[in-house]
């Protein structure tokens, strides 16, 4: 029974990890969309840079700040839409993820709109 046991438990673990780590970097992945959005709405809106940057960091409060990598001002013409891209490093909580991945956040809205 113990041999057995021996055998199947890394396996196992090795699953819990897995689904663990899936679920983390779902969790990011839905987070820096969902700050992608809320940047492309308040740029749309506002027309104001500034404001989309603080509304992206305030619409996702489990991402560092700091971490959230924002490209240039995109520009705002009235009835053309305006696109914001939002990449994050993904951070691994086991271990089983390698460095250096980043999620990527799109979102578009029509300026003026």
């Amino acid at each position: 029974m113990a041999v057995e046991f021996g055998l199947v438990l890394p396996l196992l673990l090795m699953i819990i990890f897995v689904i663990i780590e899936f679920g983390h970097a779902y969790n990011v992945q839905i987070s820096v969309t969902h700050a992608a959005r809320e940047a492309a709405r308040t740029m749309a809106i506002t027309q104001d840079w500034s404001d989309a940057q603080d509304a992206a960091v305030a619409s996702s409060p489990s991402l560092s700040p700091g971490d959230i990598q924002f490209p240039s001002a995109p520009s705002c013409v009235a009835g053309a839409p305006v696109e914001v891209v939002l990449t994050y490093p993904l951070p691994g909580l086991t271990g089983l993820l390698p460095s250096g991945i980043n999620v990527t956040g799109k979102a578009a809205m029509q300026c003026g709109g």
